[in-house]
């Protein structure tokens, strides 16, 4: 699914209203409906909840004010809160304005005068919905929206923005002064750029998408490069497993990891490799950790390598890590590798020989710290799994903030100029390929902010690489089941305490279509 920009989202709307003859009132009805299915699905039947709606002069307004005669009709208690006088209303809206009060009458419309005045109302309240301001907000929030916002921020109820949070930048994520704190933002259409970027990711809660009969021609005309990963397209990417399938059918993942002290990271990812369906997993790790690595690994196998007295893989032992890597379906390398100056020699030596899919991860990353170009050597294009740290030390002169700053941008430009996969991991992780494509994954939480959940992801990716799927959308479908494997974990656990074998115990069932 495209992400858009306010200004793309526009012109769909106008095509869809001049070319495909769709009335505007029409867009915003549809709007108002697959709001309201949302709202029932998060939250159950309406009838008898108390829903407040605070709607402002425009479009957003106007969806908001559907909502609101779609609510009543489903005998829930609605109390619409208009910030501007009705004559100041768009013309769509003074409609639905209209339309509302037929089935509602006046007494369930209040105008806003003060946050005193409002927040009985809001206190007592079960749902507020945010249809303030829309995506063609470009100034600083003021006055009552602003007074509107801080009032609803503080109410301590649910919040659902219609189309994205009021206050933020539909492009940039920024906040305009003040912005709207979402539960849940259910974006019209499409999602907006913004709910995903900056300040969006912390304001926009769970995002969800209301269709509204833009036609898909319209929607492939635009030239957005930002796709939004969803479940249908990371299903796709995972293989048929026939009956006549054995486990040399479904690949064999080699991993390059470990070293004295950092057995684990390696045997997370062989685990992981495993959980996501790869038919045979084979660790290459230093000879003398290697019966610590064996102890934990009961699926896995191990090989041990050539080390150096620090115990770690060593510069003497390339001719036997280049066999390793040719007996093998794809490659994981980095997890757990230590930044030891042979290790590292080791690794850069390494990359010319990645003639298979491949990923690089941790201290295989920190080992191309300005030796980036040795990228071009690869014979066949990486995935690269860096989190901004790491990314800062690959892109000369850029800090782990700017790169924060600029995720989609940073991963963008990496990808088309080295010729690699770049999974760029963080809030709202970004997926981007050497053709500029960029995806942005709307799973995971909080609580994968832990140790080990990075080796995770490398194993599964290198676990769906193993299986022959593309790289771009091993690196998608990946990600996404990491996210969803997270999610789930927290479900049952809450954020705080997970650990990042809790992902791999999810995989299994994060893999079940019935998952979401």
């Amino acid at each position: 699914m495209k992400i858009v920009t306010g200004a793309e989202m526009q012109t769909l709307d106008r095509r869809t209203m001049t070319e495909a003859h769709v009335p505007s009132a029409v867009l915003m009805e549809r709007a108002g409906e697959g709001i309201v299915r949302h709202l029932e699905q998060r939250y159950g039947p309406l009838r008898g909840k108390t829903v407040t709606i605070l709607c402002g002069k425009g479009n957003n307004g106007g969806d908001g004010l559907v909502v609101a005669r779609l609510l009543h009709r489903r005998r829930a208690l609605v109390h619409v809160v208009l910030l501007t006088p009705m004559t100041d209303l768009s013309r769509d809206t003074a409609v639905m304005y209209r339309r509302f009060v037929r089935v509602a009458g006046r007494a369930a419309i209040l105008r806003f005068r003060s946050a005193d005045q409002m927040k009985p109302l809001l206190s007592s309240s079960d749902i507020l919905v945010d249809a303030l301001l829309g995506t063609g907000l470009s100034s600083v929030v003021t006055g009552p929206y602003r007074e509107a916002i801080d009032l609803m921020n503080s109410a301590g109820k649910p919040i659902v923005a219609i189309d994205i949070p009021s206050g933020l930048h539909a492009d940039s994520g920024a906040i305009l002064g003040q912005a709207i704190r979402a539960t849940l933002t259910i974006a019209c259409g499409l999602p907006k750029l913004g709910c995903y970027v900056d300040a969006g990711m912390d304001r926009a809660g769970a995002i969800l998408v209301a269709d509204i009969g833009i036609p898909p021609a319209y929607v492939e005309a635009i030239e957005s490069r930002t796709l939004l990963l969803t479940s249908d397209s990371a299903f796709r990417s995972l293989p048929e497993r026939r009956p006549s399938s054995h486990k040399g059918t479904f690949g064999h993942a080699g991993i390059i990891a470990g070293s004295v002290g950092k057995t684990g990271a390696a045997a997370l990812a062989a685990r992981a490799a495993l959980r996501v369906g790869a038919g045979l997993v084979t660790v290459a790790t230093p000879n003398s950790v290697n019966d610590v690595l064996e102890a934990k690994l009961l699926e896995a196998m191990t090989i041990p390598m050539p080390e150096t007295k620090a115990r770690t893989l060593a510069r003497s032992g390339l001719d036997r890590i280049v066999a390793f890597i040719q007996a093998r379906t794809a490659i994981a390398c980095g997890p757990g590798l230590s930044t030891h100056p042979e290790t590292v020699e080791l690794v850069q030596s390494l990359v010319k020989h990645l003639d298979r899919p491949s990923v690089l991860d941790a201290d295989a990353l920190n080992a191309l710290a300005g030796r980036v170009s040795l990228l071009t050597e690869c014979k066949v294009a990486p995935i690269l799994t860096p989190h901004p740290g790491e990314m800062a030390r690959l892109e000369p002169g850029a800090t782990t903030q700017t790169v924060n700053a600029d995720r989609i941008g940073t991963a963008r430009r990496f990808a088309q100029e080295r010729g690699a996969f770049v999974v760029l991991k963080g809030a709202r992780t970004v997926i981007a390929r050497p053709d500029g494509l960029v995806a942005i994954c709307p799973t995971g939480n909080p609580g994968m902010a832990t140790a080990g959940t990075g080796d995770v992801l490398t194993g599964m990716i290198a676990g769906l690489l193993a299986q022959g799927v593309p790289a771009w959308d091993a690196a998608c479908a990946a990600t996404y089941f990491h996210g969803s494997a997270g999610d789930l974990a927290a479900q049952q656990l809450g954020q705080a305490g997970m650990l990042a074998g809790d992902l791999i115990a999810q995989i299994p069932y994060a893999l079940q279509r019935t998952t979401t």
